[in-house]
């Protein structure tokens, strides 16, 4: 069952005098209920435009979307997502437990449910210990945990992930890789922008290569590398982002 819908969804931005860039040219793609879905890309693929757009914090040109068959503006949609940004930002005085309390607030969750939930969330990330330790004493692994945290406080079907392992060594990889699947396994879909190959080759279920706004190829990973004859991940993304480019090259050549 396809979760997200996405129909010649397009941005176009004016960046002023008549000039324009395109952060994403009609998109189209599908995500199932349940999967771990990677969006792949370099700098300025589009990949948080994509994002961005489905949680409706900017509009398209062109195009739609929509999240458990409601569109991204849809605020009863809003309470079924969970969101981490790639820079979040905190208030440091605050002990991941006020944090957590902060957002359950927004929410609007009852108390006694809010407690009992912050309980879960810190024993699941691994933060029980340092519950009443101020944010700013968090080492960088700590607040990418209390991150997703304060995504999942709500209980959201849909987690919406941007460079989620981004300055992390590879222990805070890991266990960020291990809550991840430990996710899935709950149910949740995922959708995890990320330019770390290795990582979203050990925990997605199907990827999407984007590089300049487009949509190159989706698939799961042995599929695409069958597809286009590589043996692993960073060759399948060089040579499908080549491949393009010669294109590209070649079209405006012959034009």
């Amino acid at each position: 069952m396809a979760i997200i819908e996405i129909k010649n969804l397009t941005k176009i931005y004016n960046i002023g005098r008549n000039k324009h860039v395109t952060g994403l040219e009609s998109l189209n793609l599908e995500i199932q209920e349940g999967e771990i879905f990677g969006i792949l890309g370099p700098n300025g693929s589009g990949k948080t435009t994509c994002l961005k757009l489905l949680l409706g914090t900017i509009y398209p040109t062109d195009g739609e979307a929509y999240i458990l068959g409601k569109t991204p503006y849809d605020i009863s949609m809003k309470q079924e997502v969970g969101f981490l940004p790639e820079n979040p930002y905190y208030y440091d005085y605050l002990t991941g437990k006020e944090l957590l309390m902060f957002y359950g607030k927004l929410f609007d969750i009852e108390h006694n449910t809010l407690i009992e939930r912050i309980d879960e969330l810190l024993k699941l990330v691994g933060l029980e210990e340092a519950r009443k330790l101020s944010l700013r004493h968090y080492s960088k692994g700590m607040l990418e945990r209390i991150g997703l945290a304060t995504s999942l406080i709500n209980d959201p079907k849909i987690l919406f992930l941007d460079e989620p392992t981004t300055g992390l060594d590879p222990i805070g990889c890991r266990d960020t890789r291990n809550l991840l699947i430990q996710l899935k396994e709950k149910g949740k879909t995922i959708l995890l922008s990320s330019h770390f190959l290795s990582e979203v080759e050990r925990v997605c279920t199907r990827i999407g290569i984007f590089h300049k706004g487009v949509l190159l190829a989706t698939g799961t990973l042995k599929e695409l590398m069958s597809k286009y004859r590589t043996s692993n991940l960073e060759d399948l993304f060089l040579q499908t982002i080549s491949d393009y480019d010669n294109m590209k090259s070649q079209k405006g050549v012959v034009q």
